[in-house]
């Protein structure tokens, strides 16, 4: 690290919801163990996986059946996503006991800035930091972590992933070029499969040609986060480790978007059930708009086909910004159905809400002469007041008469079973 350098740290916990599950039940640790959705629900993916089940072949996001075939005596256990928070929480109580520059990025991961406490360019106290830091929450939680240290956010988190499990990797300037620069793009944070395969197309392949290659060039091809995307392959990241408070949670962070979806348990075969489906995904995209203060611009509403598991989503431009459930969910289940033909036997296996360009909701709004804020106005009291009764007595203590009408939608509940945690990188 050069004079005035920062000090930056990215702590990833290991197999994260495995790695607790093992913490709680020690007769889990060293074998093949398997966290998973509900087969019998049609829920089965493979969410994590332990070292152990990784090795014999398992791999994120693949279906149980899958896993089972690659690892007949893996262990699967469903998901407790109300402890692997209290486990998150605690692990970023620990790392404010070093800093209050904390950032989360999900659950399992944060990047720390520790330059207070072990000064400019010392590289090797910075270490010893990260050490101290991978101990503890080993002794303390039962759980292991991949420490990247560097002098930006990018490479701290390359780091990170460089080496795993409970490692612990330094990027300097003097090793950067040696160390990062050799690794496939796609190593680089957000330079993902799509990025990747455009980038070839000009030659591009590693993280190293991706900082040579010419900055037209790229910018043609990618647009600005090529440029971006640029900046982070050479060393050039100067982004802040954003101030992460407690009581807030990842709500204090820069939001895109905020999305909701579902793997149905059961095949959506007509218009009817797709837009109950969708008013269910798209009344928890409302709530959380306005629990985070926020009114979306744009509504997108996506499906996954039956037979082909290919996904197809279309979006809609409002005329003005909402956090409203009706105007919400109304544009989604209408962006759904345009883009699907079930009187052609199409059948959907997901469906899904996404509000993005996000606005304070607080903000002045133009009336007009006909009253129509004023009916708005009505409508959002009226869903704050459903948002204050669910957070009291539960999300099904106010249901849609839709869903009661349809025993298949009873058990859904979109705020327990799917937990989306909306963190951005970008300020």
């Amino acid at each position: 690290m050069a004079s005035k350098d920062r000090a930056i740290l990215h702590v990833d916990m290991n197999c994260f919801y495995a790695s607790v599950e093992m913490a709680e039940r020690p007769e889990l640790r060293g074998r093949p163990v398997i966290v998973g959705g509900d087969e019998e629900s049609r829920h089965g993916i493979v969410l994590t996986a332990s070292y152990p089940a990784k090795r014999r072949g398992v791999k994120t996001g693949s279906a149980l059946w899958e896993a089972r075939l690659a690892c007949p005596d893996a262990i699967v256990v469903p998901p407790r996503y109300g402890l692997y928070m209290r486990y998150s929480r605690l692990a970023r109580e620990m790392y404010n006991q070093y800093t209050d520059l904390v950032e989360p990025f999900g659950l399992d991961e944060c990047w720390l800035d520790v330059t207070d406490v072990v000064g400019h360019a010392c590289a090797r106290q910075a270490e010893s930091l990260a050490r101290e830091i991978s101990d503890r929450v080993k002794s303390e939680l039962g759980c292991t972590v991949s420490i990247g240290v560097s002098w930006n956010k990018i490479f701290a988190k390359f780091g990170s992933d460089y080496r795993k499990p409970d490692a612990m990797t330094s990027v300097t300037r003097e090793n950067y070029r040696e160390l990062v620069w050799p690794a496939k793009a796609g190593d680089l944070l957000y330079v993902g499969p799509a990025t990747s395969r455009k980038l070839a197309l000009m030659g591009i392949r590693t993280i190293g040609e991706l900082a040579c290659a010419d900055e037209y060039a790229v910018r043609r091809l990618l647009g600005k986060p090529g440029q971006v995307v640029q900046t982070f392959a050479r060393g050039l990241d100067d982004s802040p480790v954003r101030t992460y408070e407690p009581g807030l949670g990842d709500i204090a962070h820069v939001v895109k978007g905020v999305g909701n979806g579902i793997t149905c348990p059961f095949d959506v075969e007509d218009a009817t059930t797709a837009k109950q489906v969708v008013w269910l995904m798209g009344e928890s995209v409302a709530q959380r708009l306005r629990a985070l203060g926020l009114a979306a611009r744009t509504v997108a509403a996506w499906g996954r086909d039956f037979e082909t598991l290919v996904s197809r989503s279309r979006q809609a431009t409002l005329d003005r910004p909402t956090q409203l459930t009706g105007e919400i969910c109304s544009v989604a289940a209408n962006l759904l159905v345009a883009d699907w033909n079930f009187a052609y036997g199409e059948k959907l296996r997901g469906v899904g809400v996404r509000a993005s360009n996000l606005v304070p909701a607080e903000q002045w709004v133009q009336l007009d002469i006909f009253g129509e804020e004023g009916r708005r106005q009505s409508l959002l009291d009226l869903d704050r007041c459903v948002d204050e009764l669910r957070r009291r007595f539960g999300n099904h203590a106010v249901r849609r008469l839709s869903e009661l009408s349809d025993s298949r939608l009873v058990t859904i509940d979109p705020e327990r079973d799917n937990v989306v945690h909306p963190v951005s990188f970008f300020a």
